[in-house]
């Protein structure tokens, strides 16, 4: 069984990868000259220095925090000196996110706005409550740490749906400009889902727990 997991992770690792090959050459266009036309980066101006920063360490978000999760079983030592660092990487990644957010809005409009606002505050919360329980608390510290893992993948888990979406519908329901009833629902259903999912299993162990109680 271990080492299935250990096959599972290796091929999520690997399908994350070219997602996040792709965000680091998207960050690393802010921090040059954009083009006037560019739907995202604009020339000369102060939103693209966080957008770059969310991009790249993103990025390295993406492909570290599931690997906490491997570590924690199989390298407690590295599981222990990298947890900083995923934990700082996320708060980063997060408050970049929401600078952008404040300075320059979304491309979708309010509803993204609100939707992404969410996810960014969702993702600081984490990786500070992950952090504050690592010491004193070991199973909120393991909760709070699978919550990250989940918000740290969503960003690709929001492409994957789009690929999956358009594959299936020929893209009903979107635009370029992403505001379709399709992007409309996708800028919460990319994230929302997955963490009601794993509060039910978070349910479930307690209970289990309890029965096991004399």
């Amino acid at each position: 069984m271990r080492w299935a997991r250990g096959v599972g992770a290796a091929l999520l690792w690997l399908a994350l990868l070219p997602f996040a090959l792709y965000a680091v050459r998207f960050g690393l266009d802010g921090l040059r000259a954009p083009l006037p036309d560019h739907y995202l980066f604009h020339p000369e101006t102060f939103a693209n220095a966080p957008m770059s920063a969310h991009m790249i360490l993103g990025a390295a978000l993406t492909l570290m925090a599931p690997l906490q999760i491997v570590t924690a079983r199989r390298a407690n030592g590295l599981h222990r000196r990298t947890g900083p660092v995923v934990v700082a990487m996320t708060a980063i990644t997060a408050v970049a996110g929401l600078t952008f957010i404040a300075l320059r809005g979304t491309i979708g409009g309010p509803n993204m706005s609100a939707g992404f606002t969410l996810y960014g505050g969702l993702m600081l919360l984490a990786a500070l409550a992950t952090a504050r329980f690592a010491a004193r608390d070991r199973a909120r510290h393991r909760r709070w740490a699978l919550r990250l893992v989940v918000l740290a993948v969503a960003s690709w888990i929001f492409r994957v749906h789009y690929g999956i979406w358009y594959a299936a519908t020929g893209g009903w329901g979107s635009n370029e400009a992403l505001t379709g009833p399709f992007d409309r629902i996708q800028v919460w259903a990319f994230f929302l889902p997955y963490l009601a999912l794993l509060e039910w299993k978070f349910a479930r162990e307690r209970r289990a727990t309890r029965a096991a109680r004399p």
